[in-house]
């Protein structure tokens, strides 16, 4: 019977094929409805779901207690809401664009060193510590789904300022569709790690007590949250958009991805 570990590799294996096949699409020009793509997705996804069961299950927790299971919680939650944009189709090639980052979680979280194992894991073992891991976890989900419409927004506008004709004959939304998406897409990023760092004052350990401001997940967190703040009231107060909040908001998504782990180590309460 295959462990979660090889269940997660073979998710990431058809996240991969995912990859591989949106190559195709490009090229095509998105100009035809093909569902392959999304069922690739689809089997990932539940591959990933089976891995999280297994390990959750396997030891009586919320599987976010060291890197691999939030990062393979990350990936899941990230692959579920693009399936539940694909249902409609005219959002189902954000896919396309979404796959390499679906393939690039699964690879950092099956790297060597990040499975720490700890049966245990009192600590998650808190409805309140893992109700709080989860939705910042998922607000991640929803900020790298936001970073791929704007990568998507930057696309279609390069197309029609240079009129391509592959603006015209793809099934890409168009540039106000796509800004609309980003800015829902943050905007209920915002809301969910909110509600997931208000968690945070009541989870202190006595028996470790550290002041927030000695840790760096906890100074990360807060500088992560008041960038995304920063960019949705822009949005809404003075009208920014366009071009400068897709690459603001693709900016912000990179800065969290390429220092997510780090911040993680450098924690003793995150650690």
């Amino acid at each position: 019977m295959l462990t979660d570990r090889q269940w997660f590799l073979c998710a990431t294996l058809l996240y991969g094929l995912g990859m591989m096949y949106s190559v195709f699409l490009w090229r095509k020009g998105f100009r035809k409805d093909d569902r392959i793509h999304y069922f690739l997705l689809l089997a990932g996804f539940a591959l990933n779901t089976t891995a999280m069961f297994m390990r959750g299950f396997s030891f009586n927790r919320c599987p976010v207690n060291n890197l691999f299971e939030a990062t393979m919680f990350v990936d899941w939650s990230a692959v579920g809401v693009y399936l539940i944009l694909g249902l409609w189709q005219k959002f189902r090639f954000v896919g396309a664009f979404a796959s390499p980052i679906f393939l690039f979680l699964g690879i950092f979280a099956l790297m060597p060193g990040l499975d720490h194992q700890d049966p245990e894991g009192q600590i998650t073992k808190n409805w309140a510590v893992s109700l709080h891991a989860v939705l910042i976890l998922f607000s991640y989900g929803a900020f790298g789904l936001c970073a791929v419409a704007s990568g998507m927004y930057l696309i279609q506008e390069r197309h029609l300022k240079t009129h391509n004709i592959l603006a015209i004959l793809s099934k890409l939304p168009s540039i106000e569709r796509l800004e609309s998406i980003a800015s829902r897409l943050v905007l209920a990023g915002v809301i969910l790690l909110s509600v997931g760092l208000s968690f945070a004052p009541f989870l202190g350990q006595p028996d470790r007590p550290l002041a927030w401001y000695q840790d760096a997940k906890v100074i990360w967190s807060i500088v992560i949250w008041a960038t995304y703040v920063g960019v949705v009231s822009s949005r809404y107060l003075w009208r920014f958009g366009g071009r400068p909040m897709a690459w603001a908001l693709i900016a912000c998504f990179v800065f969290l991805i390429l220092t997510f782990s780090g911040t993680n180590l450098m924690s003793e309460m995150h650690q």
